[in-house]
């Protein structure tokens, strides 16, 4: 579990670059690197406030390593309020 002060999604990354989805942290947030593809589909889980994961690791190696999960809260007086 990471948790960060901001996270930027980068929908750039290219299908022949075999990887699904790449994940770095850059100062004191996250970049996440994800095809076009993933992106529209989180923006549509967006727009429809429901959660997204998103698995980070190359497409030909049969165990993922990390996942990023965009979860909405019911309560919101246990998030950050800065």
């Amino acid at each position: 579990v990471t948790g960060a002060s901001f996270v930027v999604f980068n929908g750039a990354l290219k299908t022949s670059s075999g990887f699904l989805a790449k994940s770095s942290i850059v100062e004191d947030g996250l970049m996440v690197q994800i095809t076009r593809e993933t992106m529209e589909s989180l923006r549509q889980a967006l727009r429809d406030k429901k959660d997204f994961r998103i698995t980070c690791g190359k497409m030909d190696t049969g165990d993922v390593k990390e996942y990023v999960d965009i979860c909405w809260v019911e309560n919101e007086e246990k998030t950050n309020k800065g």
